[in-house]
């Protein structure tokens, strides 16, 4: 039987159904809701507008899902309250539990006792640093580099290419760094987690494999997709 799950998922991401289309197990099934993006709002990343959320978890709730989450890991890092609210009125406004991609991606690194990561990131200097704080502060981890490809928006994360993640872990690459860490969620790079475990011998961890990876913790779902990396194997 599929198992159904919302995604509220940013008007400008141009990926992020791709990659789950492309990778995700056929049994998943994935219901996606489009939410007013940072370059609608005019800040970039900044979080997606709440009457579009409320309204479009709503609407994603009519569809029976079992679980729904927000595909946008920088709307958590502009309040240390941000995921405590959103994903209260997700929930009330779907019927179903809810999270978000930033605590998903958090949770995973605890999980597999990961503490010391690099943060390889899409975002503007101004975000990096906003993330740094928010996994240092809520999550104990200790981003020991920190590499950002300074987008200015989420057009120009959609034209990054894994290359661009690759070429950071070689540079900054070294003994006391335990995890990679990639945010965004319209950064395409799920096609090549696996690749990259095998050659830097590192967990990688992305918004879009850790947020699937949230939806199986909660719904205690037992299935493994090795090519999605050690999360997720």
């Amino acid at each position: 039987m599929p198992r159904h799950f919302g995604v509220l998922i940013p008007s400008t991401n141009t990926t992020g159904e791709i990659e789950y289309t492309r990778h995700l197990p056929a049994d998943w099934q994935a219901h996606y809701a489009r939410v007013a993006s940072s370059s609608v709002n005019k800040t970039p990343f900044s979080p997606p507008k709440d009457e579009d959320v409320d309204y479009q978890a709503k609407l994603l709730g009519t569809a029976k899902i079992e679980i729904v989450f927000l595909l946008q890991t920088s709307a958590s890092l502009f309040a240390d309250d941000y995921d405590a609210d959103v994903t209260r009125r997700v929930s009330a406004a779907a019927g179903v539990p809810a999270f978000t991609s930033a605590m998903a991606i958090g949770e995973a690194m605890q999980a597999m006792g990961t503490r010391r990561v690099a943060l390889v990131s899409p975002y503007s200097p101004e975000v990096n640093q906003r993330a740094r704080h928010y996994y240092e502060s809520k999550y104990g981890l200790d981003i020991v580099a920190l590499e950002g490809f300074a987008a200015t928006d989420s057009y120009a994360i959609g034209k990054l290419g894994p290359e661009n993640a690759r070429e950071a872990f070689a540079r900054i690459d070294r003994p006391e760094i335990e995890a990679f860490v990639v945010p965004g969620g319209n950064f395409p790079t799920m096609a090549h987690i696996g690749e990259w475990e095998r050659e830097f011998g590192k967990p990688v961890v992305t918004t879009n494999q850790a947020a699937f990876w949230g939806v199986l913790q909660r719904l205690d779902a037992r299935e493994r997709v090795p090519n999605l990396g050690w999360l997720l194997a």
